[in-house]
């Protein structure tokens, strides 16, 4: 099951009263703001949810599993999330 921000306002508005566009616009500024703070290259820790942190991958030989042509795969920086030991114990229960 997949979650949307439309129903995490949703659920935003049942629990504190908010009207679905405060909760909507609310939601939006939390993403954007754990978007520009990773973009400006830093990790964002949440409390009692987990951390995204950035992360560099080095440039590696790969292949294209379809074709079996030889190519590089580029460096890149890409983001992780390692949930927090109070999520990952909900979701193991």
């Amino acid at each position: 099951m997949t979650v949307t921000k439309a129903e995490i306002a949703h659920a935003l508005t049942d629990a504190m009263g908010f009207t679905h566009r405060e909760s909507l616009d609310l939601v939006n500024s939390l993403f954007d703001t754990i978007r520009e703070t990773l973009a400006s290259g830093e990790n964002v820790k949440l409390s009692s949810f987990g951390n995204f942190t950035l992360r560099d991958k080095v440039a590696r030989p790969g292949r294209n599993p379809k074709t079996g042509v030889s190519c590089e795969i580029k460096a890149r920086r890409v983001v992780t999330f390692k949930p927090s030991l109070i999520l990952r114990k909900k979701i193991d229960n």
